[in-house]
């Protein structure tokens, strides 16, 4: 009927209505303690219970296993992550390459359905654990941390309309057994990797503290091939065979505690921290052809430190005004990262002859900064539920980008003012959205509408006035530009019951694809002198429209999932090259990879 677990100091109180129960005490490896037939009209002290050993039950150990477990919701399926092999001793990024529709490369990026543009969550809000553009943190957290994972491929209302594959909330624990406890993970692998990682966990009545400690180091190789034909050009053929060698370590921390204010209501505040240290070398091997014979080759070194700090501190408050589902919570999160890069770049010609070709240093800072006010109300009414809220984002990123390059006639390195600039970029998104459901007999349904006003906003400073700076960057773009879009964001979530353990579920709803960080840079990368990348300021968001059928049956010992899906994305990013009409000092041709607004993408 009920039970309960005693505190620290073996006291207990159970609540139940008056009525003749059958009480039982148990604890690992002891005797259950019973009291048969007791009619309880009134509060009762069962005073001192003394429990006595189970020899018995010492002779053998019982192993009992978590299986992994799916629900099949309105808008998602959420995927209860188990004990079992394929977890234990693992990541979060492992984890995830096990659930269903979610796959993670040898790099930790991680894609929806096949495409990399999902939104990530971690207990329901961005995380730094996920976000300015990497996943490492991932890699650094044990499987086992995970409560479960929510794939919402059909997201409703009450989610950010960002990602346009749909959106993954990774729930962590926070272990509601009390007293201490914890787990430590070590893990090596190859190429070079090891990691080891700590989760602590202490509950009371009255708080629950909860940290997770890892520290990481990897050695991940990778490489590039490049290989372009020119007509009219001094050059035919140009080959390019780029070896890149990795050393990444760091050490990340996660702290949190969760205050119970009463029964109903909790405040909970966390703080995160990653520390890392990455040194990246990359070996450009590069042939240059007239007419199929070899002119003359060259090697580009580029060797990249960089620390990076990134810092995060979450407030929530939850209010559970009943058993039923109707509370409210309230979060405030602060986020920055701040990278250092220091970039020494040498290219040197050995074939015909051997010479100096050029000597760059660039110094790199990067500041990003995120603030996220968010607040969601639900009310239900019976079978039906209403529920509203809103949200805020407002990040900020800072690029202040030097270079220096080397002058043989002075023999000293001199800064390269028409490329060093400080480029600041900002993206405010205010979002307010409105959602009903309800179920009549074996149909049931879910809408939505989600309101958002974006502003995409950026400023190049530059010693060039902004006439010669787009002549030195080869293309037309405004430096300081300020771009606002409205949007409404509609959604639709409806399941129909063919039978206690079957059912199928169609959705609809509408996406948005917003350009982020080096998309939108318009400076060139460093990598080579005749390929470079350029973001592109003037990219607009990206729209998608989806729509899901799906099909879920359970037997006995099976479960099956199905969906068939379509989505239609407007103006998706596309990366082309272009020819820029410059050259190098050795009269190179120099192609241009540059984003920008050019398909309809239908998957």
């Amino acid at each position: 009927v009920t039970g309960g677990v005693t505190d620290q100091n073996g006291n207990f109180s159970v609540d139940a209505p008056a009525g003749k129960y059958n009480i039982r005490l148990e604890y690992i490896s002891y005797r259950p303690y019973t009291l048969n037939n007791q009619n309880l009209t009134a509060d009762k002290d069962l005073g001192t219970i003394k429990l006595a050993i189970d020899v018995a039950q010492l002779d053998a150990v019982e192993v009992v296993g978590e299986k992994t477990t799916v629900e099949v919701r309105l808008d998602k399926k959420v995927y209860n992550i188990g004990k079992d092999l394929t977890t234990s001793g693992a990541s979060v990024s492992d984890a995830l390459g096990n659930v269903p529709s979610v796959t993670v490369d040898v790099e930790g990026a991680i894609s929806l359905r096949g495409n990399e543009n999902v939104r990530i969550l971690i207990n329901g809000k961005p995380s730094a654990m996920a976000g300015f553009g990497s996943t490492d943190a991932l890699k650094q957290l044990p499987a086992d941390a995970i409560e479960k994972v929510e794939v919402i491929t059909s997201p409703s209302a009450r989610y950010d309309a960002e990602g346009t594959a749909g959106i993954l909330n990774i729930v962590l624990k926070k272990e509601k057994t009390l007293g201490f406890n914890g787990s430590v993970n070590l893990n090596a692998g190859y190429p070079s990797t090891s990691q080891v990682n700590t989760n602590l966990n202490l509950r009371t009545n009255n708080f629950n503290l909860f940290t997770t400690l890892g520290y990481f180091y990897r050695e991940p190789p990778g490489n590039a091939n490049f290989d372009n034909y020119y007509y009219n050009s001094k050059f035919s053929r140009i080959t390019e065979d780029r070896d890149m060698f990795r050393r990444n370590k760091g050490f990340n921390v996660n702290l949190g505690m969760e205050y119970f204010l009463t029964e109903k209501s909790s405040i909970t505040g966390s703080f995160f921290t990653r520390f890392s240290d990455e040194r990246d070398g990359t070996e450009n091997n590069t042939v240059r052809y007239i007419s199929d014979v070899v002119d003359s080759k060259t090697l580009r070194e580029e060797v990249e430190n960089e620390d990076d700090n990134t810092y995060q501190f979450s407030l929530n408050y939850t209010n559970n005004f009943n058993d039923e589902g109707h509370k409210l919570t309230a979060d405030f999160q602060y986020s920055t990262d701040n990278e250092e890069i220091n970039t020494n770049i040498a290219e040197n010609q050995f074939f015909p002859t051997e010479e100096i070709i050029n000597l760059e240093r660039v110094f790199e800072t990067e500041k990003e900064t995120e603030y996220l006010v968010q607040a969601d109300y639900v009310l239900p009414m019976g079978e039906a539920q209403f529920e509203a809220g809103y949200r805020g984002s407002f990040e900020k990123n800072e690029n202040d980008y030097n270079l220096d390059t080397y002058n043989p006639n002075t023999d000293s390195y001199e800064t390269n003012y028409s490329l060093s600039n400080l480029f600041t970029y900002e993206e405010n998104v205010n979002a307010i959205y409105s959602q009903y459901g309800n179920k009549y007999g074996k149909f049931s349904f879910l809408l939505g509408l989600r309101l958002e006003n974006t502003q995409l906003k950026g400023k190049v400073t530059s010693e060039l006035d902004d006439e010669a700076l787009i002549d030195t960057l080869g293309f037309n773009f405004d430096p300081d530009f300020n771009k606002k879009y409205l949007n409404l964001f509609p959604t639709v979530n409806v399941t129909y019951e063919l039978g206690d353990n079957e059912n199928v579920t169609l959705g609809y709803n509408r996406r948005i694809n917003r350009p982020r960080g080096w998309f939108i840079n318009p400076f060139p990368s460093r990598s080579s002198r005749a390929n470079i990348f350029q973001g592109n300021p003037d990219l607009n968001p990206a729209f998608a429209d989806a729509f899901d059928l799906g099909y879920l049956k359970r037997w006995d010992k099976l479960t099956l999932t199905s969906s068939v899906y379509y989505q239609r994305e407007t103006d998706a990013f596309e990366r082309i090259q272009t020819e820029t009409g410059q050259q190098t000092s050795d009269g190179i041709d120099i192609i241009r990879t540059i984003p920008i607004n050019l398909a309809t993408n239908q998957r």
